[in-house]
């Protein structure tokens, strides 16, 4: 919501300065997001006039201007390429040294094509106060020379933007606006109510309301024989401060309604008309022209405003090109209408229409505003343009529910832990509007039209709080108990959190894709249940939660590669969804290389480039089952994985098959191709909700272990076994041996070819033994390794190696 300083003192009698007033909106709760004093900005720039413009001596576009800056000293030479540069030319003038907005650079003496300037003459666009930047800006022969632009342009009007909370509909309105800043003590509001404009003559359309859900009030009025033109300069300046362009008195007087007191109104051409006016649903394939120069194509779950010859409005959110006013305009239907805040939303984000109309209307408007609404416009019609009115056709009802609420005086201590006499509480909610009947203990409050959003009695006390000001609710600390502190975060948060930084560490970058994905994605990866899809989804290809976060990441990598990125890491950790219960909602770590995007990092590396392979996939997977917390020495990886993944190259993690951890590996072609997709991509996920929970410690206190004083002791073997035997067995084997003094197996070499027989191949384990209390003898070291031998072949089959 964008208002100036002078729009704003329209409705507010205040002398409080421009930084005191944007402090005070955002403390009472109406964020000002940007402040803009244009007179500020442009103050180094000044009115000149050209007094020469001789062409360059080494460019034919240039010229060489003499400038009279009005500063009484001798003309400033200054280097133009304008094809409007002229003698006798007023115009804009910026000295070395001033920042051009609109090119971002701060301007310098230069040199240009061997001739020196020394300062610049500027276009509109260049000082940001509209986009024409064919030429420099030409002022009035009579624009007084050397007096600052921004003082003789009027551009000395501070522009504040607010940042608007959904349920503060009322102040998308600068009245509203006022209005809570005159309660918290910043001036007077001045609300001198409307006068009704008597109608002379009977209004020839009626109207017709088929579905009062939709629309649950309707007012118009015809005004005969105006005469359209440009609107008077002062409400163009109104409009062009906040960025809208005018158009006409009759648009602009909406446009000025709908920023000024937040009631958006349309206008038609009433020789457009023909018969009378009907609100109702649009028929599946009707099309409208809209103001913007669109045709959009609409269904039954859209309301429209229709005439004899079909529709003429989308109903609250723009209408259409074939009624709407232009200079030939003489007689005019202003409507004003409620509209239902769902549908208004419903049918904008169908269609993708944002207008200002539509971001009111979809928060609500007054209700009780719709026919005063309609009276202050009419009084504008007939100030601005002449005519004569008719009376006012009124449908449904304009004043909405009454709400009262039963306010006890002691909320605001309990809730907010301040004390605020009824005086004040009085004060308050009666200039912003609420009517309060009582002296307490408890009183009653009556909820004013405008304030949709306030039902019970913590909003009462949220609207006096946030007046006298969040800065004086006390700091008080929670009551702490003598009860040892609980951990603040779950397991699950916890994991979620080493999950991200363990593959953030191994180079890949976090992503966060939708919830949900299409029906097609979700059946490939076993999704496309019927509790799963969406009742009323946001885009036909977002219908149904994603049962994996894969299919998202996927678009995401082909995105980046469609537009020259080909080499991606990239993951997310975030919900899967398997079935409607909450057990079946689980929290999935999941990544994606695909290109030059191994573990080495992306791109090239000193070693050399290497593709991303399933193994890197795999790496990834265990980084995050052991940051966290998983029993790695208790996981099995079974070759194969689920029916998206590739046959041979891919994997599954397990603790046994009832528990199933997740995957790895490389992605199969034909879920590439569904997705539409080029591959080859690597990709893991892994359920975080499914790693066991870790055993509770002892609370007693441990010594701490101190690194042993003995040299530890390695040995080598080698096993001939089975080709189908997995080398972590043999290591579990091995380790079961002596879990206290065997405190390390690792595989270092899997051997088949020459010198092994068919079907058999050789593994060979690194084994490290710690002693803690002595140094081992020789006797005790091959006893250790005689047993390793025997356990591994009792539990695999394997034979040492000759």
């Amino acid at each position: 919501m964008k208002f100036t300083l002078s729009w704003l003192k329209d409705h507010l009698d205040t002398d409080e300065s421009v930084e005191t007033l944007a402090d005070k909106l955002t403390m009472i709760g109406l964020e000002v997001e940007h402040l803009e004093d244009k007179a500020k900005l442009l103050a180094p720039y000044r009115i000149a006039r050209v007094v020469s413009a001789e062409q360059h001596p080494n460019a034919d576009r240039l010229r060489v201007c003499m400038v009279d800056t009005g500063d009484g000293g001798a003309p400033v030479q200054v280097v133009c390429g304008a094809p409007n540069a002229r003698a006798g030319l007023v115009s804009v003038f910026s000295p070395p040294g001033t920042y051009i907005p609109g090119k971002n650079i701060t301007l310098s003496v230069g040199t240009i094509r061997g001739v020196e300037s020394r300062g610049m003459l500027c276009s509109a666009a260049e000082l940001q106060i509209s986009d024409d930047h064919d030429g420099i800006m030409e002022l009035p022969e009579d624009a007084p020379i050397g007096t600052p632009y921004a003082e003789w342009a009027g551009l000395g009007d501070p522009m504040f933007e607010i940042n608007l909370t959904p349920n503060r509909q009322d102040c998308t309105g600068v009245h509203g606006i006022a209005r809570d800043l005159a309660a918290a003590d910043m001036g007077k509001l001045k609300d001198p109510g409307i006068k009704p404009a008597k109608g002379e003559l009977p209004c020839p359309v009626k109207v017709t309301v088929e579905d009062e859900k939709l629309c649950p009030g309707f007012a118009l009025r015809l005004v005969r024989g105006v005469k359209n033109g440009p609107s008077p300069k002062w409400l163009q300046q109104r409009l062009t401060s906040i960025g809208l362009r005018p158009i006409n008195a009759l648009v602009d007087i909406t446009n000025y309604m709908t920023f000024d007191r937040a009631r958006p109104l349309h206008v038609f051409d009433a020789k457009k008309v023909k018969g009378n006016l009907v609100v109702r649903r649009a028929r599946d394939g009707e099309t409208l022209l809209a103001l913007d120069g669109r045709t959009y194509t609409l269904d039954h779950s859209m309301c429209v405003i229709a005439d004899d010859s079909g529709v003429e409005s989308l109903a609250g959110i723009m209408g259409g090109e074939a009624s709407g006013c232009d200079e030939d305009t003489t007689d005019v239907l202003i409507e004003s209408a409620l509209w239902n805040e769902i549908n208004i939303a419903q049918t904008g984000r169908k269609l993708g229409i944002n207008s200002d109309a539509r971001y009111r209307f979809e928060r609500g408007v007054d209700p009780a505003f719709m026919v005063p609404g309609l009276e202050m416009a009419t009084r504008l019609v007939l100030e601005l343009c002449g005519g004569t009115p008719s009376e006012t056709v009124v449908v449904g009802n304009p004043f909405g529910d009454d709400r009262i609420i039963d306010f006890p005086l002691t909320e605001v201590k309990r809730l907010a832990g301040i004390e605020v006499p009824l005086t004040e509480m009085r004060r308050i909610l009666t200039h912003l509007g609420f009517v309060v009947a009582g002296n307490g203990p408890v009183v009653k409050v009556a909820v004013p039209s405008w304030r949709s959003d306030v039902h019970g009695k913590a909003d009462i006390v949220e609207e006096v709080v946030r007046i006298v000001g969040v800065d004086k609710v006390p700091m008080t600390p929670f009551e702490r108990g003598d009860a040892p502190r609980k951990p603040v975060l779950t397991p699950i948060q916890l994991r979620t959190r080493r999950a991200k930084r363990a593959l953030a560490a191994r180079g890949m970058v976090e992503a966060v894709t939708w919830s949900f994905i299409s029906k097609p994605a979700a059946e490939l990866f076993g999704g496309g249940k019927a509790e799963l899809a969406l009742a009323n989804p946001i885009a036909a290809d977002l219908s149904d939660m994603r049962p994996s976060l894969l299919p998202g990441l996927i678009a995401t990598v082909q995105a980046n590669a469609d537009r020259g990125f080909g080499d991606a890491a990239i993951f997310e950790v975030g919900q899967i969804f398997k079935g409607d219960g909450p057990a079946d909602q689980l929290m999935a770590a999941s990544g994606i290389r695909r290109g030059v995007a191994s573990a080495k990092g992306l791109g090239r590396h000193w070693t050399g480039s290497q593709a991303a392979s399933a193994y890197d996939a795999k790496a990834d997977a265990l980084a995050v089952l052991a940051a966290a917390g998983a029993p790695m020495a208790s996981l099995q990886i079974v070759a194969g994985g689920p029916a998206w993944m590739h046959p041979g190259r891919s994997g599954t993690i397990q603790m046994g098959p009832q528990n199933v951890l997740g995957h790895f590996g490389e992605l199969h072609p034909r879920t590439l191709e569904a997705l539409k997709a080029d591959g080859p991509l690597v990709a893991f996920e892994v359920i975080l909700d499914r790693i066991p929970a870790a055993k509770a410690k002892p609370t007693r206190a441990k010594a701490v272990l101190e690194l042993s004083a003995f040299q530890p002791v390695s040995r080598d073997f080698a096993f001939i076994v089975d080709r189908k035997v997995k080398a972590g067995d043999i290591v579990r084997a091995a380790q079961g041996v002596d879990k206290k003094l065997i405190t390390d197996v690792a595989v270092f070499d899997v051997y088949e070819g020459k010198g092994i027989e068919d079907g058999k191949k050789s593994v060979a384990i690194a084994v490290t033994l710690q002693p803690r209390e002595r140094t081992m003898t020789d006797e005790e070291i091959d006893a250790v390794t005689a047993k390793i031998t025997a356990d591994v072949g009792k539990k695999t089959g394997g034979t040492l190696r000759g």
